[in-house]
């Protein structure tokens, strides 16, 4: 088989199941393992697909990943009180981390112009805080992903690899007792676990739709969250769960 030939096989595989193992493609292609991990190398240089540790993920966008600005008007009242409860645990001096979902955006829409430093991926957040002068923004490149309007892919880790947070503030697509944390795109889930390993203290902020729900990606198990803020129209008796599990639960109450 012909090196370009290999290289399309490659990237079909990778992109049907959104990702595939460096032994399962040798087997395969029926070449060696280190012919595959040169072959992802040379197709993540040209973005067509993002190395993992044992594999690759495609960069693909996901068809089931809602596009962002339709996703902003979505449970709209829910996440601004999500919103409003964790600007509460926002101190001056903090370091934190804002992901690239909605709520993280009405967030920073309301982040006060204090002396914090907010790293993030996403294009909207940092547009958001632009003008807040006493707020330093920093921003992780990578690779645009058009429908989050966000920055994903290696570049983004291994930037994030150099940060510490005090705290990060992310959002999910499901969280789930036996499933844990998961979101609906693999690079998201990749950027979002990274800075939870980089943070104090982790904050998970979701609308009640999101509860009892598995995606696609897995994230982390739910015994990495110190806090999950979510609104009152919650399951509380679902959450008694991750409160046995030292989760303190902080509900924002609507209207």
């Amino acid at each position: 088989m012909l090196v370009p030939e290999r290289h399309k096989k490659i990237i079909n595989i990778v992109n049907e199941n959104k990702t595939a193992r460096v032994s399962e493609l040798s087997k395969l292609l029926k070449v060696t393992e280190e012919t595959i991990r040169r072959d992802l190398e040379k197709l993540e240089s040209e973005n067509k697909l993002a190395r993992t540790h044992g594999g690759a993920i495609s960069t693909q966008e996901d068809e089931g990943d809602i596009p962002y600005f339709q996703r902003e008007v979505m449970n709209q009242q829910e996440k601004m009180a999500v919103a409003k409860q964790a600007v509460t645990l926002i101190q001056e001096d903090d370091i934190i981390f804002l992901d690239a979902s909605s709520t993280a955006f009405y967030l920073a829409k309301l982040l006060p112009n204090k002396k914090i430093t907010v790293l993030t991926n996403s294009l909207r957040v940092a547009a958001e805080l632009a003008n807040q002068t006493n707020i330093q923004v920093i921003v992780a490149g990578g690779n645009l992903s058009p429908t989050s309007l966000s920055l994903v892919g290696p570049l983004t880790v291994s930037t994030l690899e150099r940060y510490h947070v005090n705290k990060v503030f992310f959002s999910c697509k499901g969280l789930h007792k036996d499933w844990g944390i998961s979101d609906s795109n693999e690079q998201q889930a990749i950027v979002k676990r990274k800075m939870i390993e980089m943070a104090d203290q982790k904050i998970l902020l979701l609308d009640h739709t999101k509860l009892n729900k598995k995606a696609f990606a897995h994230i982390e198990k739910e015994e990495v969250i110190n806090t999950i803020i979510i609104d009152d129209l919650a399951n509380k008796t679902y959450l008694k769960y991750f409160e046995e599990k030292n989760i303190k639960i902080s509900y924002a109450q609507l209207g």
